[in-house]
């Protein structure tokens, strides 16, 4: 029997996930929403005023009052299907009181863009590990979309992906706008993966341009890094797939040049001095791709695929390297 998407729990109060609210209000097919928020002044305010005070405080909240709650277990229990959208970094945290029993039976949709550090996990992996959650109850929001475009209502592109194809596309067909548009895949795991390559490549975009480097030389370390992605994705999950399609090109290409990309704002930061502690203080935001570095040299000792870029970012960020000379050590590496 076709599973029925009727009430959807999103779990995160950030720009993403507020990005997410709106869409899955502006599009008119009848379900039902409900929103965990962490702080509860925020939740508050929210309930009250209809914006969200923290992030895109542009958009109204059409969610109503009674369904807007920083109890993440009630709101759960109410939901057949839970969108999880807060930092890789803290996801172990805001589920730390919901159990394998919770989610049992549900549709878990994930829009983090990260790696769940010290489990050095993919979201889907870590929920099927640590859950139980089946691969194929699991659905990942791609593609180039900065949420602050979305506030702005500017054309933008999903991808939905899920090793059930149909459950991708129930879930497409409740996000679709007229300023949102949809794709389905059934790679789950070079979706995610090239979701969380990106952000280390946005970094390595942006202390390059930090440190003094023009559009000639992002050029070629753009091509280089999808190229990188293509390998290391090739070797974790081989399967056809073609690495030019906007989940995994069109994505590292907004992430890497746009204004609204926190992870090579975050790069440039570095690049310009900041040491990484700074920079995140005075961001205010998670750069998932700091995260990420760490994570994939991990992951890497087991495939040994050479990865030029991501080791780049990982010796400024975690050995404490030069920007200027590791950026000039890699260099010599591109071609």
């Amino acid at each position: 029997m076709k599973f029925s998407i009727n009430k959807i729990a999103v779990i995160g109060g950030g720009s993403w996930a507020t990005a997410i609210i709106k869409m899955l209000t502006d599009n008119t097919q009848p379900k039902e929403i409900f929103w965990w928020i962490r702080n509860r002044d925020t939740a508050n305010h929210v309930r009250s005023f209809k914006h969200n005070p923290q992030y895109l405080s542009s958009i109204e909240i059409k969610v109503p009052a009674e369904n807007i709650g920083t109890n993440l277990k009630s709101l759960v229990k109410q939901a057949d299907t839970i969108l999880l959208n807060v930092p890789a970094a803290f996801l172990k945290e805001a589920l730390k009181n919901v159990s394998a029993e919770d989610f049992k039976d549900k549709k878990i949709i994930s829009a983090i863009k990260g790696i769940v550090p010290d489990e050095n996990m993919i979201i889907a992996e870590f929920l099927n590990q640590k859950y139980d959650v089946p691969l194929t109850d699991i659905v990942v929001i791609s593609g180039p979309c900065h949420a602050e475009e979305v506030a702005l209502e500017k054309l933008s592109y999903l991808t939905i992906a899920s090793a059930d194809v149909q459950l991708a596309s129930d879930f497409a067909s409740l996000i679709q706008t007229r300023y949102i548009k949809t794709s389905i895949s059934d790679d789950i795991y070079g979706t995610e993966y090239g979701a969380v390559l990106k952000n280390i490549y946005a970094i390595a975009s942006g202390i390059c341009h930090g440190v003094g480097y023009g559009d000639n030389f992002q050029a070629v370390l753009i091509s280089n890094a999808i190229r990188e992605m293509e390998r290391f994705v090739a070797a974790v999950h081989p399967i056809n797939r073609d690495i030019k399609e906007p989940a995994y090109l069109g994505d590292l290409l907004v992430t890497a040049y746009s204004q609204f990309s926190r992870n090579r704002t975050f790069g440039n930061m570095i690049g310009k001095g900041y040491t990484v502690r700074s920079a995140q203080l005075e961001m205010n935001m998670i750069a998932e791709g700091y995260y990420a570095a760490n994570c994939l040299q991990q992951i890497n000792k087991a495939y040994q695929v050479d990865m030029p870029i991501c080791q780049a970012v990982y010796a400024v960020l975690y050995e404490k390297r030069s920007p200027l000379i590791e950026m000039k050590l890699l260099a010599d590496k591109l071609n």
